[in-house]
């Protein structure tokens, strides 16, 4: 269960602070807000089986360091996300994301759940159980999104800043737990 919840929390986290900048960004309506919410579970709960079929081969072909690279890309995702913090998309692609329709939601999707790709390719190389985490992320983007939505014009942009940091540290202390776990077990 805490190995589930150390996959899910970053993700929750990073979900809502891209909700509440939309949140904070748009008038939204309780229509617009299922709307939305309904795109983040999509493509968050989409991404990580992507990832997962990618990494699912490599996992064999690379069994014996699998673990090692598991723990790498989620303190690579960590780091990424720590070092393009401030970058001010965030509220250009909240915007986008309030008025998308069509096939712009596709790119918009994609945009959100980068990060969900990249525990899905860590997943397979990981192998906790799949459906488990999947099912985790899905009812957290939702609920994330949902409250996102809800306080992001109530939240402060420090408040938003520091989800995004916590959920980067989660992610780089995830790797290094997944790598102390590996090596404990050798």
């Amino acid at each position: 269960m805490l190995r589930l919840l150390a996959f899910v929390l970053p993700l929750g986290l990073d979900s809502f602070v891209v909700a509440a900048v939309l949140g904070a960004a748009a008038r939204l309506t309780g229509r617009d807000r299922l709307r939305i919410s309904a795109i983040f579970v999509v493509f968050e709960g989409g991404m990580p089986l992507l990832g997962l079929a990618l990494a699912a081969p490599l996992a064999r072909a690379v069994s014996g360091i699998a673990d090692y690279m598991a723990a790498a890309a989620l303190a690579g995702l960590g780091t990424w996300m720590l070092l393009s913090r401030g970058s001010g998309d965030d509220e250009d692609r909240a915007a986008r994301l309030a008025a998308a329709r069509g096939i712009t939601i596709l790119g918009l999707g994609v945009s959100i759940s980068l990060d969900e790709l990249a525990i899905g390719f860590t997943l397979g190389l990981a192998r906790p159980s799949v459906s488990g985490v999947i099912a985790a992320i899905v009812i957290q983007a939702f609920l994330a999104a949902q409250l996102g939505l809800l306080l992001g014009a109530r939240t402060g942009e420090r408040l938003r800043e520091n989800a995004e940091r916590l959920a980067a540290i989660a992610f780089i202390a995830l790797g290094g737990c997944l790598l102390i776990e590996h090596l404990l077990h050798r």
